[in-house]
């Protein structure tokens, strides 16, 4: 049972942060020289420092004390059990059962679902073997050299980001990816590669997603073009369960995999969604990603919650969002392979906790999910960091690097990368005083006329958050555990403000007006029921494309 509510525990942790709203965080470093070893906690070789955050033993106490007022222990429990989390929805949220390696049995509704997952990823296996071995080969006998998967969202998102990620893996076909209903997405794709050679990979669970179907449908015109109609069932598979779809598609159902709705599309990387990554990397290091995966689920399901990764990232979060007020919260990877995770987080993040509506169907009292965003370093560090360090928004920085990189050989670029990071975090940290900026010009044999002017400009205030996620390298089972972090984050956060974390019906409003306004661009309805702008911006489309 909760220890006491929610909300005044929240006006305690509000009184608290009045109390320390002066403290820096530098003065609790100088007041306890053990603060690194209090406030940084590891799993294996992962290590989470969160020391050079504005918060106390107090805060800390506070903030785990309104994880068990809400309940948070209680409905993780639900949620690996299978109950029906995602309220809005009626289902489980089960995306955990996809990397179980356990023995144990999972039920939703009082069935085990291992035995369907396990079938799925051996299919997944034997067709990605034979891909990657030539055994599978396109119509006219060639072996496949290039796989397109076409999808969006969590379709396409995830197996881009880890694909990536992971490319020093990466020892089957070439892989491309194609989401964007932009048609010079897929003609960039298309015009480079040889359809006798080419695979393509329609994901979309229903088969009627617009974006996916209307690059499917292109891509199925340009095989026929090439290959012949003949030759379309051989250079498709699906990721699908409209069995009926997918057959008047062309493709037959030993190529078309599926999955279930209680896997949510922005979670879905463990699933058949993830085949295009296992023809990239191989069963085998495939199943070290979901490894890495269900490794973090155990930590965050076995692991006391003071000392639990996913659970103190999720209250620091709240601690930011809700009592410190930081709108945005900015993830800046030292990992150019990660070029892409900024991206996944913002679709994670902001697609399961934007919400406004508490599962009980009233407004929240208060703020939810921050904005997330950011690029990899050190080309943040010339881009967007003046603002991160001498703008007007505090905006917590999550820092993540590898110990170790694959280039053994380019080692100088790696500790230079590792230099780079840690600075950022410690001049977050302390930033640098005017006193101390004038003293460095006098030092530099400035006049004190160019110190009053030029000063001011140099100053950086320091006490800005950030915490560090360090690893020994970045393989399939690091990422799967990094990912599989956030996850529960995202978890933790949603729990506490008693939103449903699993559904995603802010996205519906614009398909259907999407739906509406097509054949006013086309020009075969009137659009006199429309706003003046929306009226005026397609009168200038008319206009535009009759020139």
């Amino acid at each position: 049972m909760p220890t006491a509510n929610p909300k005044d525990i929240f006006k305690r942790l509000d009184e608290h942060a009045q109390a320390i709203h002066s403290t820096k965080i530098t003065d609790l470093f100088a007041a306890d020289p053990s603060r690194f070893d209090k406030f940084s906690r590891s799993s294996d070789d992962l290590l989470y420092d969160f020391s050079k955050n504005k918060l106390t033993e107090e805060t800390l106490e506070l903030l785990l004390e309104l994880a068990r007022a809400a309940n948070v222990e209680a409905k993780r429990d639900a949620m690996f059990a299978g109950e029906h989390i995602n309220t809005t929805e009626d289902r489980a949220v089960l995306h955990t059962a996809l990397r179980n390696q356990s023995e144990n049995p999972v039920l939703v509704d009082g069935k085990d679902v291992m035995p369907d997952i396990n079938e799925v990823l051996v299919n997944m296996g034997d067709f990605a073997e034979g891909i990657r071995s030539g055994e599978i080969t396109g119509h006219s006998g060639e072996k496949i050299t290039d796989v397109v998967n076409i999808g969006i969202g969590g379709s396409d998102l995830g197996p881009v980001m880890t694909t990536l990620a992971l490319a020093p893996y990466h020892d089957g076909p070439n892989l491309h990816y194609v989401s964007n209903l932009d048609g010079a997405h897929i003609a960039d794709t298309l015009e480079k590669l040889n359809p006798a050679k080419t695979l393509f990979i329609i994901a979309s669970k229903t088969f009627t997603t617009i974006e996916t179907m209307t690059n499917a449908a292109t891509a199925r015109r340009w095989i026929a073009k090439h290959n012949g109609e003949e030759a379309v069932g051989a250079h498709f598979a699906a990721v699908s369960t409209a069995l009926e779809k997918v057959a008047a598609f062309g493709i037959s159902e030993e190529r078309v995999f599926g999955f279930w709705d209680w896997v949510g599309g922005r979670y879905s990387i463990w699933s058949a969604i993830g085949l295009p990554l296992m023809i990239a990397i191989g069963p085998d290091a495939f199943s070290d990603f979901l490894g890495g995966a269900h490794a973090m689920d155990n930590h965050f399901r076995t692991t006391p919650i003071e000392d639990n990764i996913p659970f103190l990232m999720g209250l620091i979060g709240v601690w930011h969002r809700n009592v410190l007020g930081y709108d945005t919260r900015a993830v800046l990877p030292y990992d150019q392979r990660l070029a892409r995770f900024p991206a996944y987080l913002q679709q994670l993040d902001m697609e399961s906790n934007g919400k406004s509506v508490t599962k009980d169907g009233i407004a929240v009292e208060t703020q939810t999910g921050p904005i997330v965003w950011g690029e990899p370093g050190t080309n943040g560090q010339h881009a967007f960091y003046q603002l991160i360090h001498q703008g007007t928004s505090i905006i917590p920085c999550e820092f993540l690097v590898a110990a170790n990189s694959h280039e053994e050989d380019l080692q100088v670029h790696h500790n230079l990368l590792l230099a780079n990071c840690l600075a950022q975090s410690e001049a977050l940290l302390r930033g640098r005083s005017l006193e101390e900026v004038e003293d460095k010009f006098r030092k530099d044999g400035k006049s004190e006329e160019e110190i009053a002017k030029l000063a001011p400009q140099k100053v950086f205030p320091g006490n800005r958050p950030s915490t560090t996620l360090l690893y020994d390298r970045l393989d399939p089972f690091t990422l799967g555990r990094l990912i599989a972090s956030y996850e529960h984050r995202v978890f933790v956060e949603g729990a506490i403000w008693n939103i449903n974390s699993y559904d995603q019906w802010g996205v519906e409003l614009g398909k259907e007006l999407a739906t509406q306004l097509l054949p006013m661009v086309e020009g075969s309805q009137s659009a006199a029921n429309k706003d003046s702008s929306t009226q005026g911006l397609l009168k200038y489309l008319k206009k535009a494309r009759s020139l």
